[in-house]
């Protein structure tokens, strides 16, 4: 065995046991421990650590934005997806718009992360750019993200998009039909009865619902769940 070789392996298992620590520290509440992960210079308990904060409520604005600017694309992840979780100063300001330019990130997971934290916010600023994305990006995750988080904030700007996703893949036009509850506008009639003659079975059923039984425009929480499917992150 090489000194490189036994090196590395040495280096790793002393990560990883500074991973666990961190880990450990989410789960007993020692939200100091935990922070002591964001400076280490290995991702992997980096990651461990911004989930730590998520988890004791610890998680900064300073945290996530520092964690997005990494170079390491599993951290950017974690911190996209942490990011929801953080309250206090910054999170309505500062970490929205942070999260509306990771929406440009070469990474794919990053994107639909950034895109899920917008529509939980309702953050209406991003409109265009989710708008690009559930048009012109090339990973269909992405598209579909993208289409979910304009159904659930419902701006009318962003209807185009979601109509225009209709004719996409099928899972991106699942995603597109149910978010067609969260617009109140007269397109939307006609293409949940075109939708309901999909070939797909599930953009079919999706716009059955949708049809027989209307979201209630007077209740922006029926709205916003429906368009939304709920939210959950494309596979």
């Amino acid at each position: 065995m090489s000194d490189d070789v036994a090196t590395n392996a040495a280096a790793n298992r002393r990560a990883e046991l500074r991973r666990r620590r961190v880990g450990v520290a989410g789960h007993r509440g020692d939200p100091a421990a935990a922070r002591r992960g964001l400076a280490d210079p290995d991702a992997r308990v980096q990651v461990a650590a911004l989930g730590a904060l998520a988890r004791l409520g610890e998680l900064r604005t300073t945290d996530v934005l520092a964690a997005l600017d990494s170079p390491e694309v599993t951290v950017r992840r974690r911190a996209a997806e942490a990011a929801v979780t953080v309250r206090g100063r910054g999170s309505r300001s500062a970490l929205p718009a942070a999260l509306l330019q990771a929406l440009d990130d070469p990474d794919a997971l990053v994107v639909v992360e950034a895109a899920w934290f917008l529509a939980e916010r309702g953050y209406r600023p991003a409109v265009p750019a989710l708008a690009r994305i559930a048009t012109a990006h090339g990973d269909t995750r992405c598209r579909e993200g993208a289409v979910a988080a304009l159904g659930a904030i419902g701006d009318p700007a962003g209807l185009p998009a979601v109509l225009a996703a209709l004719a996409d893949k099928p899972t991106v036009r699942r995603r597109a039909t149910v978010a067609l509850a969260g617009f109140d506008d007269p397109r939307v009639e006609p293409a949940l009865r075109d939708a309901a003659e999909d070939r797909d079975w599930q953009v079919r059923q999706a716009a059955d619902e949708l049809v027989d039984d209307p979201v209630d425009r007077d209740d922006p929480g029926d709205a916003g769940d429906a368009a939304s499917g709920g939210l959950s992150r494309p596979e």
